[in-house]
């Protein structure tokens, strides 16, 4: 019989990717402009930056998996890390966005320590999160549920992030390029952080044991992986998927406060203070909203189509609404909201379906091979990511760069039309690329079924 989670525990789960999500919005929105604008390095040097730091994270996402799937505790392999780690994750959140009064050599070696810290501490903490879905239930449709609440929470907390940070930070600063605003602001999310982390560790449990009892060896795990189609092909949707994003998310400061005008404010209140919205705040918290949609439509849809069809079609939208985004012109406020919506739905329908692949794909593995390592298959599913996101972030930084980006001045007519490129063409081949992959995943709901049901009957026998 099947593990059914409850609404507690699965709104628990999700407080763990509200969590994390905070800092890896603000990361993919505001990370490059306050290195640009705030901190002052060059574009092109932060966009190397990104490339050199995010590459080490990335190949350090297995060692984490590796080292969780072999930990032992009352609390199970990977909650413990949530309740461990969350404090060192918002201390070195403040301490990426602190700028200390160095000279320009100083603040890079700075930046690359800091940012390469928390990128370190981010794969401490989520690759043992993401790798607690596999574990939490064997059913494949109750892991897709539960990564729906995954994402909503997800793209709750960068709703959440994306709705307060521009108001905070001109609250505790006065303006968008104040040091101390962003320091303030910082521990603000910081503080939210942690206690997101210790909900998420206190309400979830780990259920799925592996079949075999035997102890693993990493040789053997690291072979099943390689042999593992499935997560291959995801691997590179995955990657595909985040370029998409992280080019879109880069580059949209920059679109509207050099390309559409972004005085106009929007005013609410908030615990009594009055704060006030611009076009990028509008833009980026109606893309969140929009996420949320895409994720709640994902499952039903998925229920019925099928997890692949869903994210072919996704994705298929994404890249031809991106395509006509690039015609709008700066007057044309209504249609890029507008279009921003609609390709954020589109956007964020995909990740409770790939979230819950990577767990059907170590299933598979399992089922496959005899021996379950969900740690590494989550790890390295989390390095894909990643790597999506280093590409896309390095590009952001190289492609400013090249289309003759200088901050805090007027930008001239190829800069500007290089950055509409960033919000619409280019984003739209790699939704291409991404949908290319996925027409090869082989894993369809009647295979999944076998799966699960083999898997079960060995555990049962193995009780």
């Amino acid at each position: 019989m099947q593990d059914k989670i409850r609404i507690k525990e699965k709104v628990g789960y999700g407080l763990g990717d509200a969590a994390s999500s905070m800092f890896w919005k603000i990361f993919s929105m505001y990370l490059m402009f306050f290195y640009t604008d705030v901190f002052g390095l060059a574009p092109a040097v932060v966009g190397t930056m990104f490339l050199i730091t995010r590459i080490w994270d990335s190949c350090f996402d297995p060692l984490v998996g590796i080292i969780a799937d072999r930990t032992k505790s009352r609390w199970g392999k990977f909650r413990p890390y949530l309740l461990w780690t969350a404090i060192p994750f918002a201390v070195i959140g403040v301490l990426t966005f602190y700028t200390p009064d160095f000279d320009e050599k100083g603040k890079i070696i700075y930046a690359y320590i800091t940012y390469s810290l928390m990128m370190m501490v981010y794969s401490v903490i989520n690759v043992p999160y993401a790798s607690l879905l596999g574990v939490m239930s064997s059913d494949r449709k109750e892991r897709t549920t539960l990564s729906s609440y995954r994402m909503v929470f997800a793209f709750g907390g960068s709703l959440l992030a994306l709705w307060l940070i521009e108001p905070l930070v001109n609250y505790f600063g006065g303006n968008l390029n104040s040091k101390e605003g962003w320091l303030a602001t910082i521990i603000v999310f910081g503080i939210i952080t942690t206690l997101f982390f210790w909900g998420c560790f206190l309400l979830t449990k780990e259920r799925v044991q592996p079949i075999s009892k035997e102890k693993t060896h990493l040789k053997e795990d690291l072979k099943d992986l390689l042999k593992n189609k499935p997560w291959w092909i995801l691997l590179g949707a995955g990657i595909g998927a985040l370029i998409f994003n992280s080019i879109r998310d880069g580059a949209a400061v920059y679109y509207f406060k050099y390309y559409v005008s972004d005085t106009v404010n929007y005013s609410f209140n908030f615990f009594g203070e009055t704060f006030n919205m611009t076009h990028t705040s509008l833009y980026l918290v109606l893309g969140q909203a929009a996420n949320i949609i895409g994720v709640i439509v994902a499952t039903p849809i998925a229920n019925k189509m099928g997890k692949k069809n869903t994210f072919l079609g996704a994705m298929f939208l994404a890249a031809v609404l991106s395509v006509i985004f690039y015609f709008f012109g700066k007057e044309d406020v209504f249609l890029i909201m507008t279009f921003q919506i609609l390709i954020s739905i589109c956007a964020g329908s995909i990740f409770p379906l790939i979230w819950s692949m990577y767990a059907d794909s170590a299933d598979y593995s399992e089922w496959k091979q005899g021996r379950r390592a969900t740690g590494l298959v989550f790890s390295a599913s989390s390095m894909s990511q990643k790597f999506g996101w280093t590409i896309g972030g390095a590009a952001t930084g190289w492609l400013l760069g090249y289309f003759g980006f200088q901050a805090n001045v007027s930008q001239t007519i190829e800069a500007q039309n290089g950055i509409q490129l960033m919000l619409s063409i280019l984003p739209a081949v790699a939704a291409i690329l991404s949908l290319l992959f996925i027409l090869f995943y082989p894993l369809n709901e009647e295979k999944l079924q076998i799966i699960e049901q083999e898997l079960e009957n060995k555990r049962n026998l193995n009780k």
